[in-house]
Parts: structure tokens; sequence; C-alpha cells
């Protein structure tokens, strides 16, 4: 069986946000000669193909690469953290909502996880909510910063709290990249900057004592946990050698961390694979994807399928790590 965890989807129709609200680059989708065209505001974003929209189309390609179940979540740049907080908390709800409905029509092959206006933390933690317990979502996506401000602000605590209470998984996902704006020819904040801003989500959650105040908080990161298992042993360093500027909010070594989160399996890299399997622990690497977007892996789970693993380590990284993530049977 395959679950996987990280998979991207949107409504094939939303409303023009930037003429409702009046301001902004929400992004909407049109439909124009047979392409689909994420706008932001009048401008072309993107162009996606029917599988980011259609269920119909997913599940056909589910099947052809032998994966039962996929992990719905939104697209990073729909987060709209930047917008006010009435009108981030419209826009999550439509999207939830949306979510939670295509799980309902398919719910022996999607999970839905929602999104929240992390912007505003008691709107967050009613739409945490009211996905948890109207939407019966086991989990959230968020941004690994929130309009710059890294994941260890203690105005984000009392979300925290409330999603430890609820028993809600978080899946971080990079956006936002630091440096974006400096690099951005080669598709460099995609290659540099998407691995560097998930070790910044990480670090900020460790060395800020997120993990230390909410044991029980269930966190996975995108993209075989970026930079952080390869720099790991600098970032240990750097704890032992200058604790005065990094041991400031937490005394215990990174280190001890490891084991306490889970990342998933997408580094396209047979040697990156064995490798993070031995720093992060094999009970705590799930298959993820990033379906259907060009960096993700196109035939999910083909890297852990070809590595000759036994079994049990195979079923491990296949589902049933991601099952004690989401806290699921």
């Amino acid at each position: 069986m395959k679950i996987d965890i990280h998979t991207h989807i949107m409504p094939d129709k939303m409303p023009n946000w930037v003429q409702r609200f009046g301001y902004g680059e929400f992004i909407h989708l049109e439909h124009r000669n047979c392409k689909a065209c994420m706008m932001k505001g009048d401008k072309l974003f993107r162009e996606v193909t029917d599988n980011c929209f259609d269920a119909g189309v997913r599940m056909k390609e589910m099947d052809e690469t032998t994966v039962d179940v996929q992990v719905l979540s939104t697209i990073p740049v729909l987060f709209n953290y930047w917008a006010k907080p009435t009108d981030g908390l419209e826009t999550s709800r439509f999207f939830n909502d949306h979510i939670a409905d295509t799980v309902f029509k398919n719910p022996k092959r999607f999970l839905g996880i929602g999104t929240v206006p992390l912007q505003d933390i008691d709107l967050a933690i009613g739409e945490m909510e009211r996905c948890v317990n109207e939407l019966k979502m086991p989990g959230l996506e968020i941004g690994s910063n929130i309009n710059g401000s890294n994941l260890n602000d203690a105005k984000f605590f009392p979300f925290y709290k409330r999603a430890e209470e609820l028993g809600c998984a978080l899946f971080v996902h990079p956006w936002e990249m630091m440096g974006e704006n400096d690099m951005q020819k080669y598709w460099l904040p995609w290659l540099v900057g998407m691995p560097a801003e998930t070790s910044r989500a990480i670090c900020s959650m460790i060395f800020g004592g997120v993990f230390e105040k909410f044991p029980s908080l269930r966190v996975a990161f995108a993209h075989g946990g970026g930079s952080f298992p390869a720099t790991i042993g600098r970032i240990e360093h750097g704890f032992n050698v200058r604790p005065d500027l990094v041991a400031i909010d937490n005394t215990k070594n990174p280190r001890e961390y490891i084991g306490k989160f889970w990342i998933d399996s997408l580094v396209h890299d047979a040697d990156a694979l064995n490798f993070i399997l031995k720093i992060m622990g094999k009970d705590k690497v799930c298959l993820g994807s990033d379906y259907p977007f060009p960096l993700g892996e196109h035939h999910p789970g083909k890297l852990i399928e070809e590595m000759g693993f036994n079994q049990e380590l195979q079923e491990a990284l296949l589902n049933k790590n991601a099952k004690a993530w989401l806290n699921i049977s």
C-alpha cells in the first residue's frame, strides 16, 4: 500500500478575489483555449494541467503508478497569509471545503489536510477546529514562515497548543523562500531556496523550543527535510561552540530532536535516501511525491521500491510511517 503524504490540489473554479476584495494578488483559475491558467491578479502566474484539479484524472494517474491514497493539501501560493485576516479566512474555508468534498466523494483514495489564516491566530485556531471536528481532517499544511515570522515566534504557541490538544498533524511546506528576489535566474528559489527554507523551519522549531513545549505535536516537513539532514553536524557544532548565540531559548542539543518529527522521501537520489534514513530514522520518513508538479517524483515511491529494502522497511516508508504521523489506522 502506498500513501503519498505530499500532493497538492486546487479547485477548478474559484472566485476572482481581487475583484471581490479590491486589493492584492489573489490567485484564481481561468480556463483559456484548453489551457488552465493560474492568474495572479490579472497576470499569468502558471499554467497547470488537469491533474492539478480533476480528481478523476488524479485517480487514473494514481492507478498507473500504484498509489493507493493521496494526502491532499493546497498549493502554498494559495496560503494567502499576506491578506487581511478575514479575507484569508474566507479563502482558507473555500479551499478546505473543496478538499473535504473531494475526500467525501472518494474516501478510499484521498485524505485531506487543511490550510488556515495564520496571520491571525484566533481565526487560524477556529478554522483548525472546523477542519478537525467538522471536516474530519487529520491535519493541516502550514508555511515554513508566516509573513517573515519564523515558526518559533511565541505568537504561534497557542496554535501549536490547540493542535496538540486536537491531535492535529502539521505538514510544513516551504514558501516565500529567503533570498528569493536575489536569485531569480536558473530556478534557484526552487532548487536552492526551498531546501534552505525547510531547514530554517526545522531549526526554528528546535531552537525556539516548540518540540520541547509541545512534545505531542506531530510535525512532518517536505522535501526530505531540505538541507537539515545534511547539515545537522554543522548545526550541532554551532550549538556547542556558540551557545550564547544558538542555545538562547532551548538548551537541549538539536540532535536530540531527531526522531521527534517526520520528513517526506522526496530526495530524487538513492544515496540521499539512504542518508536521510540513517540520520532521521527509518520510522520517520514517509512517501511524498509533490504530485503533480515538475520537481516531484513522477512515479511516486519508485525510488523506495527500487532500493532493495526488506519488506518491513518498504512498508514503513510507503504507508506505516504516514499512518503514525497522521494518527490513522
